[in-house]
Order: C-alpha cells, then sequence, then structure tokens
C-alpha cells in the first residue's frame, strides 16, 4: 500500500515559551575562504556561496585572506565606520521612542543590521545607485545623508525633501545614490538591473546594488532580476540581507530546500558569496571586491549578507508572539557594533571609556537634530503645510482641470 503524500510546513528552531536554538547554523573559523579573482565564474563560486566569508575571529582580530585584500586599514576609516553605527543605532532608538509617543505613525529598525549598510555604502563612489527596502536606512547614514532630511521625512513636516508624498521610512535622495523605496517587496531588484545596464549602455563606469530580504526572495522580482542579469551581465550587485525572519515568517518558507539563498543564483550562472553580514570588516572587504568586479566589466555577483533581524519587524509588529524575547542575544555571530568595538581596542585605537563617550556624544547629537526637526511639525503638534503644495512637482505643466481645483481651494 502506498503511504499518503504529506506536506512540509518550516517550522522556526524555537517558539516563544522555548529556549533560543541556533545549533543548525555551521559558524566557521575566520579566514578561512579565499579572495576569489575579479572575473570569478558561477561555477567555481560554490564553496563561498555555501561558506561563510569572516574576518575577525573570536578575539576581534582581523585574520586570513580577506583581512590581507584589505591591507592595513587606518585607524580613522574603521573608527568612522564605528560611529557610523553607532549613529545609526542612535536614529534607530529615537525614532522607535518618537513613534511610541505618537509624533509619527511608523518606523523600522535596522537594529542589529548596521554594519551591512555603513560599510556598503562607505565603498561606493557618487553616481551609484541603491535600489533599496525599508531597512536599509544605514545606507543613508554611510552617505553622510543630512539626518535633518532623513528625520523630516519620519514626521512629514516642511523638513521632508519628498514634502509628504511617500509614506515614513521611504526615503528617496538620488543625490546620495538612494533609489526612491517602493512599499511593494522585490520591485527595486529588476529595477536595480535596469539602471545598472543604462549605465553599461552610456559607458559612465557606474554601477547599481540591489537590495532584498530573505523573505521577497521568494517574489517573482527576484527570479527576473536574476535572469535579466545573467543574460545581460551588466554591472550590478545583488544583495539579499538574510537576518532570518520575514516579518513574522522564519526564513525556511523563503529558503525552502535550497542550501543558502546565495547558491540560489549559481542555477542562472551568477557568481555568489555568503558573508558574515555583523563582521564589519568583512563586510568592507567583500564590498570593495564586488565593487571592482562590476566596475571592471565583470557582470553582476550576489552577495547573501548572513545577519539577525535584532528588533521587532516594524513598530506595529511584537516579535515575543512568534519567537524567544531573548533569541537575538542568543545569535551566534554576536553584534556588529560590539565586534568592531573589540577589535579596535585590541588594535589599542580604543577603549570602553572612550565608547561610552562616543555613545552619549552621538545621542545627543541625534537628539538634538530631532528635537530641532520636531519644532517644525510632528503628529503630536502638527504644523500644515499649505494645501497647494499636492499640486507642485508632479506635472511639468499643470493641467486645467487640477489647476481648476487648486483655485477652487483659495490657492
Amino acid at each position: 500500500m502506498m503511504s499518503a503524500a504529506k506536506l512540509n510546513f518550516p517550522r522556526p528552531p524555537a517558539r516563544p515559551d522555548q529556549a533560543p536554538d541556533f545549533s543548525r547554523i555551521a559558524v566557521p573559523a575566520a579566514g578561512m575562504l579565499p579572495v576569489p579573482p575579479l572575473d570569478l565564474e558561477a561555477g567555481q563560486s560554490r564553496s563561498h556561496a555555501v561558506g561563510l566569508i569572516r574576518v575577525l575571529d573570536e578575539d576581534g582580530r582581523a585574520v586570513g585572506p580577506w583581512a590581507d585584500y584589505l591591507g592595513d586599514l587606518s585607524s580613522d576609516i574603521l573608527l568612522r565606520g564605528l560611529r557610523d553605527m553607532m549613529r545609526m543605532r542612535a536614529v534607530d532608538r529615537r525614532m522607535l521612542n518618537a513613534q511610541r509617543q505618537g509624533k509619527t505613525s511608523f518606523y523600522l529598525q535596522c537594529t542589529g543590521e548596521e554594519a551591512i549598510g555603513c560599510g556598503f555604502q562607505r565603498e561606493l563612489l557618487p553616481g551609484d545607485m541603491n535600489f533599496p527596502t525599508y531597512r536599509q536606512q544605514s545606507l543613508l547614514i554611510g552617505a553622510d545623508y543630512p539626518l535633518e532630511s532623513l528625520m523630516g521625512q519620519l514626521y512629514s513636516n516642511e523638513l521632508d525633501p519628498l514634502q509628504g508624498r511617500q509614506l515614513p521610512i521611504m526615503h528617496s535622495a538620488r543625490d546620495y545614490g538612494f533609489f526612491s523605496i517602493s512599499g511593494n517587496l522585490g520591485t527595486q531588484y529588476v529595477q536595480a538591473v535596469g539602471w545598472a545596464m543604462a549605465c553599461a549602455l552610456r559607458g559612465t563606469g557606474e554601477i547599481a546594488a540591489a537590495w532584498i530580504g530573505d523573505g521577497a526572495t521568494a517574489s517573482n522580482d527576484f527570479h527576473s532580476a536574476l535572469l535579466s542579469a545573467s543574460v545581460y551581465l551588466p554591472p550590478v550587485i545583488l544583495n539579499v540581507v538574510n537576518n532570518q525572519w520575514a516579518i513574522s515568517t522564519y526564513t525556511g518558507m523563503a529558503a525552502g530546500k535550497s542550501e543558502t539563498y546565495a547558491a540560489r543564483a549559481l542555477g542562472y550562472g551568477i557568481p555568489a558569496l555568503r558573508v558574515d553580514g555583523n563582521d564589519y570588516l568583512a563586510v568592507i572587504a567583500v564590498s570593495r571586491w564586488a565593487i571592482a568586479r562590476a566596475r571592471k566589466g565583470y557582470g553582476p555577483v550576489q552577495i547573501e549578507w548572513f545577519t539577525y533581524r535584532a528588533a521587532a519587524h516594524s513598530t506595529s509588529d511584537d516579535p515575543t508572539a512568534y519567537r524567544p524575547k531573548d533569541e537575538a542575544k542568543a545569535w551566534p555571530l554576536g553584534d556588529p557594533v560590539d565586534r568592531l568595538k573589540t577589535h579596535l581596542i585590541a588594535r589599542g585605537d580604543w577603549s570602553e571609556e572612550r565608547h561610552l563617550q562616543a555613545e552619549a556624544e552621538l545621542l545627543d547629537e541625534v537628539t538634538t537634530v530631532q528635537k530641532a526637526v520636531e519644532a517644525r511639525g510632528t503628529f503630536v503638534d502638527p504644523q500644515p503645510i499649505s494645501p497647494a503644495e499636492i499640486f507642485r512637482g508632479v506635472y511639468a505643466d499643470l493641467p486645467p482641470h487640477l489647476r481648476r481645483q487648486r483655485q477652487e481651494m483659495g490657492f
């Protein structure tokens, strides 16, 4: 007698009433994987796609071929990276509090993932373009985007460069290499490939970087982008931020039986690398390599950034409903800020005392800007903008029916 077929329903390793369990995750020693040539092909990249590129060891030392690839990084570069991440964390903390106080409607933190955006952005050049999701505000921090503009968009007041035309956290900053965020997950992946194709046609030397979360890799756009990239070979870096959770859905729902998300690219003939996303030195090393590869015309590459979403999905989410409360503390790859801090202390470039001082200074900097932005209007104390603004910046020449509507409103 034939047995009845059964469906498989992936389950997270631990439920809220259980102890965190990351035993399934194999963490290789730092410095194990070599630096491949820039003209790496898909068939040659399997070990990088299923392995994990790490630079910082358990004692905070930079070891292995990727550390050699970076060379002797100056303390200024690393301290700037540490401050970028600390500044991002301070913004997250203050804006979460602001939302809880009813001053803005919505916010998403990137806590635990700061190294990825802050490190990657510092390796780009003006003219390069990121196509981000709603959790890549660290790219803006790494690009030195003005905090006034970032927060103004979140409060939708007169300092909002988008004049209220986007939902909070859906930033757009062309001059800072940050394409307008789309709320429809996955769309930015195909857009990045198209932009990169245009860069190649223009011959400007600029590149594009696509960003997607692990959950959205289940979308059609993800696969459409991979196919187009494998056909036209444009200068695009296809980033997958695997933070283990898609809203409240465990990453296994999107991964299926794939070994890794990076390995999926191999089937399209695209080389791929898998990286410890909580290791700032690994982030900048692989980013530097991938960007150099794209600029030299060797085509697309996919990078899976292996990390953990330490905070809730958004301010409307309660992660204790679907995962252990202290799961983030058990994450085997640690905290990106703490790991870079440990490395800098080991180098003699930092100390616990200086770290505490920097935390206080950055929090004061962010709080000062926040108060100045809030003085221009919040949901609690709104300062409405003229209704005439809704007619601006939409059409080059305002159609007659809209001109009549504006006149009827008295403007």
